[in-house]
């Protein structure tokens, strides 16, 4: 994830959408502004920040900005807990992805013994 962003950038890349902005319509202080985040930021990188400061600040700014809430809210959004995983799934669901599962890397395995990796035989 970039670190420095352009307003321009900012707009195209963390703007929340109307059934994005549904999604966090009932969620309140820190865990709109969470789940707000996370939900812009998997749709960027096509994957969940790691640790809170993975997240660039004027990302933060823009998209606390947009629910109309105070940016020092963001700390308090706990990285460890529960809701963040719940956060996590529900992101997955209305995006339409899941979670791997074995079964899925043993089926790309396969895929790619049999279509990308050379065979000299």
């Amino acid at each position: 994830m970039k670190r420095l962003w352009t307003n321009d950038d900012l707009i195209a890349q963390w703007t929340l959408q109307p059934s994005e902005l549904a999604l966090v319509e009932h969620k309140e202080g820190a865990n709109r502004l969470g789940f707000a985040l996370l939900l812009k930021y998997f749709q960027i990188d096509g994957r969940f920040p790691q640790q809170k400061h993975d997240v660039p600040i004027p990302a933060i700014a823009f998209v606390a900005n947009q629910l109309d809430v105070p940016i020092d809210l963001y700390p308090a959004y706990d990285w460890d807990g529960r809701t963040i995983k719940q956060h996590r799934a529900d992101i997955r669901a209305f995006l339409g992805f899941r979670e791997s599962t074995v079964q899925d890397y043993d089926a790309m395995i396969a895929h790619l013994i049999v279509n990308d990796v050379p065979n000299d035989h």
